[in-house]
């Protein structure tokens, strides 16, 4: 009877919002106790309503209650705190949500520690207790609380499943043994599990071994490319810093010959300039008469005009050929970079033999690849106008003031992007006008023959107004789509897929491409129709994905 009295003390100091020990009891006109911050928090939420109301009864407060603690009940929570029953027990734990709660508990329910498969019940602490007292009661199967507890139970019996049926892989009841699955290979539910988890630890045992030997040779992985890739870096410093060294060996060469040949041509012309002095003071004239004949800059004419003054032009030349040699090193340089950065590209790990990464689904997808692209100017028809930072490009009807570059197109109106693209990429192009052809090439495509889709450098799709064309090493493949003045381009460059979609409110796939690329690709755009005939401009834009 005490143990009684003390849960019943002990839950009346409970408040009945946040379900603990009153903090700073109130107590509020109609009777009841609620913590301070509890009530508070109750009430700032029916501020709104300007009517307050007791969580409790409903009774309704206007105004709004001034609290004052409640100092004798909260003199009983100090008092229970110093007793320690200011909580439940861990086993007389309240059951939440989540929780299996006792069948057996009135009003609050406490959580379930066992169900029994022949009650169909599942009990508390305290209503299980009698299943550890009571003989007949022993007998029961106790499993871990259940909220399902009839899937134990055999639906056409009704009986509790104590066997597995091997032959159909499933449980079973005793009465299934004798009728459908009679004559089949049956164990105990208890064998079969006691046979699965031997089974799993084998399977786990495995697996952890397999970890452990792959983590080992991911480790070797990680340590060979670091490695590699310091010895490349090593191995290329040292390279760079020995064409640095030379290109500064020759800088310092024709720096030399040009200050030696500088001081040969003044001393040569300072001594001429005096004996010319010399000779236009001279009185005798028998040895003006000697000495005239010597001076080979005077010895056709004595017209000031038979000395070739050329300011600031006698070492033009040299200049011209130290930037022909600047010119032609820079032309290696950038054909042989891409070779570089493919071979950089090019290094791969292949882990557990994995397959390719799937296709995007979705737009938001594909838009994690997304890659900003701008035109190169050298690559650009004489007809094309770059614009927006070089995305949006012009097809015009006067030549523009192009630079001659041998990596122009000059007999089609096609340009190429300036990024390389490697690895997975993005990206949307925005066309206007009858006609244009969204491509990819290799920078090798070839000057001045090559249209986008005639040879095996270069992919591109036509899209009209009304249909859609692929071609590549010039054949021409019909494709069908909704028509749209945007097309997406996903390109997947290790795994040789390229992809070509319809973009509107939703994607449609147009076509795509599966073969082995064994150069970085570069984007192209190409028009067809000449503006005399038609009066809106044809125009493209690598549009700005965010």
């Amino acid at each position: 009877m005490v143990r009684r009295k003390t849960k019943l003390n002990q839950e009346s100091i409970s408040c009945s919002i946040c379900l603990d020990p009153l903090k700073d009891p109130v107590t509020i006109p109609c009777g009841h106790s609620y913590c301070m911050n509890c009530i508070k928090t109750h009430w700032d939420e029916e501020d709104q309503r300007r009517i307050h109301s007791c969580p409790q009864c409903r009774k309704t407060f206007k105004p709004r209650p001034v609290l004052e603690k409640n100092i004798m009940l909260e003199a009983v929570v100090k008092q229970l705190k110093k007793t320690g029953l200011q909580a439940a027990p861990a086993d007389h734990c309240y059951a939440g949500p989540e929780d299996v709660a006792c069948d057996v508990c009135t009003g609050r329910k406490l959580k379930a520690i066992k169900s029994c498969l022949v009650c169909l019940v599942s009990y508390c602490k305290k209503h299980l207790q009698p299943h550890y007292d009571v003989a007949q009661f022993k007998k029961h199967k106790l499993v871990e609380p259940s909220k399902n507890l009839q899937q134990f139970i055999c639906s056409r019996h009704d009986e509790v499943m104590k066997i597995f049926c091997r032959t159909d892989q499933q449980s079973i009841c005793y009465l299934c043994l004798m009728d459908e699955h009679k004559g089949h290979e049956t164990v105990s539910a208890a064998a079969e599990r006691a046979e699965k988890q031997k089974e799993l630890e084998a399977r786990r045992q495995q697996i952890q071994q397999r970890i452990q030997k792959d983590v080992k040779l991911l480790q070797q992985e990680v340590e060979a490319i670091n490695g590699s890739a310091d010895k490349a870096v090593e191995d290329s410093e040292k390279i760079f810093t020995e064409l640095i060294r030379l290109i500064q060996k020759r800088r310092s060469d024709v720096k030399q010959q040009i200050r030696s040949q500088q001081e040969t041509e003044v001393s040569r012309v300072k001594e001429l300039q005096e004996k010319l002095q010399q000779l236009s003071h001279t009185e005798d004239h028998n040895q003006f008469l000697h000495n005239y004949p010597s001076l080979s800059a005077l010895s056709e004419s004595t017209h000031s005009s038979s000395i070739n003054i050329r300011p600031l032009r006698y070492f033009e030349d040299v200049t011209a050929a130290v930037s022909e040699t600047r010119d032609k090193l820079q032309d290696i340089l950038t054909e042989k970079w891409t070779n570089v950065s493919l071979a950089v590209t090019d290094v791969d790990v292949l882990l557990y033999e994995s397959k390719p990464e799937p296709e995007p689904k979705s737009r938001d997808d594909f838009l994690k690849y997304s890659r900003e692209i701008t035109l190169d100017p050298n690559t650009a028809h004489t007809l094309l106008s770059l614009s927006e930072g070089n995305r949006n490009i012009t097809l015009m009807d006067e030549h523009q003031s192009y630079p001659s570059h041998p990596d122009r197109f000059t007999e089609w109106w096609q340009v190429l992007s300036r990024e390389s693209l490697t690895g997975r990429c993005y990206w949307e192009v925005e066309w206007r006008g009858r006609g244009v052809d969204v491509a990819v090439a290799y920078k090798n495509i070839s000057r001045p023959l090559d249209r986008f889709g005639s040879c095996d450098t270069s992919w591109a799709l036509y899209c009209g107004t009304k249909s859609y064309i692929f071609r590549h090493n010039n054949v021409k493949t019909p494709v069908s789509g909704p028509p749209s003045s945007r097309i997406g381009v996903y390109l997947d460059h290790r795994a040789g897929i390229l992809s070509f979609y319809s973009v509107s409110e939703t994607m449609t796939l147009l076509h795509r491409v599966q073969t082995t690329f064994t150069q970085p690709l570069y984007a192209g755009i190409r028009f067809y129709h000449h503006l005399c005939t038609h009066p809106v401009r044809d125009s493209a834009e690598f549009v700005k994905l965010k």
